[in-house]
């Protein structure tokens, strides 16, 4: 979501610092999940409009230093993906790597986010036809699902 690994490697320091903070409030493993995705979500939206506000933008030559899934058949594909996510909102961002990423439910998604559900439809439908439109060969939306 922040679009760098040392970004992401600050952020989840961050985060596990503050969880062991707040370590006597988790009842379960669930929660444990529940709430390392939602601290981690918003404290990254929290990064990325900080960042909007300073004009500090990342620029396209810095994007060599992302994540590189092994399993990516296409290496170009996956550039791209990733250049069109940090053209999204932060919120829109975290609502469409929460879907595909992490593989949660939309309800699951605006409850973690404390967002309404249609809001959270919303979001993926405008992202996922964004990415569509900017992406050569991608299928329209119009009676397919939700994948890219």
């Amino acid at each position: 979501m922040l679009g760098t690994r040392d970004l992401a490697e600050d952020l989840a320091q961050d985060v596990f610092m503050q969880l062991n903070r707040n370590l006597k409030s988790i009842e379960s493993r669930e929660h444990l999940a529940f709430w390392l995705r939602k601290v981690t979500a918003f404290r990254a939206i929290d990064q990325l409009r900080q960042r909007a506000r300073l004009a500090t933008h990342l620029k396209s030559d810095t994007h060599a230093d992302h994540y590189n899934d092994a399993d990516t058949c296409d290496p170009l594909l996956q550039r791209h993906l990733t250049l069109l996510l940090e053209e999204l909102s932060p919120a829109a961002r975290a609502v469409v790597l929460l879907r595909y990423q992490e593989d949660l439910d939309p309800v699951d998604i605006a409850q973690t986010l404390e967002m309404p559900i249609n809001t959270v439809k919303s979001h993926l439908k405008r992202s996922l036809e964004f990415m569509r439109q900017r992406t050569p060969g991608a299928r329209s939306s119009r009676g397919e699902d939700e994948t890219l």
